[in-house]
């Protein structure tokens, strides 16, 4: 209770100085990741024998403690320190760099193994704590790698200080500096010609990048780029008419497409191109003109991306249905304006669809004959024993559901009669 209390920044600071130095070092751990603690708590758990606790009090310790502990002989210590935001910058790029600081004298391989170690990936001791890979020559490279890393994707580490990693031969070095937004337009150019599609990707999606390599990037031989890509917030208009033509984005709205202006969602409306007109058909703020023309779209992509839009009629609706049929069945019982007429119809179309029962299930004005409907399908089974519209005497029934998610949706179901809850509190 004291160490929760201490999490939360409202306990004593007696309690902090007694769990400071308790035998078990796990309190001495979760102790060290509380805020706020007294300095001379902080002094005991920046001397505390135990690195582990040591390197816990780094990840969040403030400014001046972080600082401190840049030079402490553990790399266990000095990782923790590396992604910690409150580090200072020059004691960061020191831990980049190695200048101004001596080599790290220790790290938790070598503390526990003869040198040099390469920890089996397929460990069998059942007492081993060393991660996967982890390995010591006497150079605590794999703790210095994972200390880079750290530093490399902490904001507050200088840019000047990471440059250099575009070319490390390590993947994961070279990836971390992708997505950081404070590098040369020369870096980003490099890095969007890596062999690691990941990095590329973050590159991609990166708001620093500018044009010339969005362009570039736009030819990327990797899907997940080029999607990642059409999430950028400033990618061209035409650029990302050819991205939607050529790689799968989704049903989303893409943050180019949210703060497009009247004019270009008018001309995106009009495109020729069914994706370019199903991204803009995410927008829930379209002009009644442009919402109607595309609720009469005669690509079924674009249809299945209006029906959840708010102020689309009745007619409009069954006119979707009509025109593309269980392709859009789903998403049009979804509409949170559906009439129960309309419900009820679709519930019985065929073919079905099966995840219209989940939707009419789920709807406000589902009536109870297309809920009754619903409750054949399994999916859709607990989803309906919690609406409210089912018949009472149905609730009662489905108590005794052989599932129990079924059983437990239809007990908190408001309109289960209150004899029948009476009898379930009591135990009757």
């Amino acid at each position: 209770a004291a160490l929760a209390l201490l999490d939360l920044g409202l306990g004593r600071p007696e309690w902090a100085r007694l769990l400071a130095t308790d035998p078990a070092r796990g309190r001495r751990e979760r102790l060290a990741a509380c805020p706020g603690l007294p300095s001379d708590v902080v002094d005991t758990l920046t001397a505390d024998p135990d690195v582990r606790v040591v390197a816990e009090l780094a990840l969040s310790a403030t400014s001046d403690v972080a600082e401190g502990l840049a030079a402490h002989p553990h790399a266990e210590v000095r990782r923790a320190v590396a992604g910690n935001e409150e580090t200072p910058p020059a004691a960061l790029a020191a831990l980049v760099t190695g200048q101004g600081l001596s080599a790290a004298r220790h790290c938790l391989v070598c503390d526990r193994e003869d040198v040099p170690f390469v920890h089996d990936p397929e460990c069998p001791r059942l007492d081993c704590e060393l991660p996967p890979g982890a390995s010591c020559d006497g150079s605590h490279e794999s703790t210095v790698h994972a200390m880079w890393e750290a530093a490399l994707r902490n904001p507050a580490t200088p840019a000047e200080a990471v440059v250099g990693f575009v070319d490390h031969p390590s993947m994961l070095l070279r990836w971390a500096l992708a997505g950081r937004q404070d590098l040369p337009r020369e870096v980003y150019a490099r890095l969007a010609s890596d062999p690691t599609p990941g990095a590329r990707a973050d590159v991609a999606e990166n708001p620093a990048i500018d044009e010339a390599l969005i362009r570039a990037l736009a030819a990327d031989r990797d899907p997940e780029v080029r999607r990642r890509l059409a999430h950028h917030p400033r990618v061209p208009l035409d650029v990302l008419t050819l991205l939607a033509g050529n790689t799968r984005i989704g049903a989303t709205l893409l943050p180019r497409i949210a703060a497009a202006s009247d004019a270009e969602v008018e001309g995106l409306a009009k495109s020729p191109e069914p994706a370019v007109r199903m991204l803009v058909a995410q927008r829930r703020d379209l002009p009644s003109g442009i919402r109607g023309r595309l609720v009469d779209d005669p690509d079924a992509k674009v249809a299945k991306a209006l029906p959840p839009h708010l102020g689309l009629t009745e007619a409009q609706l069954r006119g979707v249905v009509g025109r593309h049929g269980v392709q859009v069945l789903a998403k049009v019982a979804a509409n949170p304006d559906a009439p129960t007429a309309l419900l009820d119809d679709l519930v019985r179309h065929e073919p079905a669809a099966q995840r219209v029962f989940r939707e009419v299930a789920r709807h406000r004005r589902a009536s109870a004959s297309a809920l009754l409907v619903c409750l054949a399908d399994r999916r859709a089974r607990p989803v309906a024993a919690g609406h409210p519209a089912l018949p009472p005497p149905v609730i009662a029934e489905l108590l005794t559901d052989g599932d129990w998610q079924v059983a437990e949706a239809a007990a908190a179901n408001p309109s289960l009669p209150p004899a029948v809850m009476a009898d379930l509190a009591y135990g009757r």
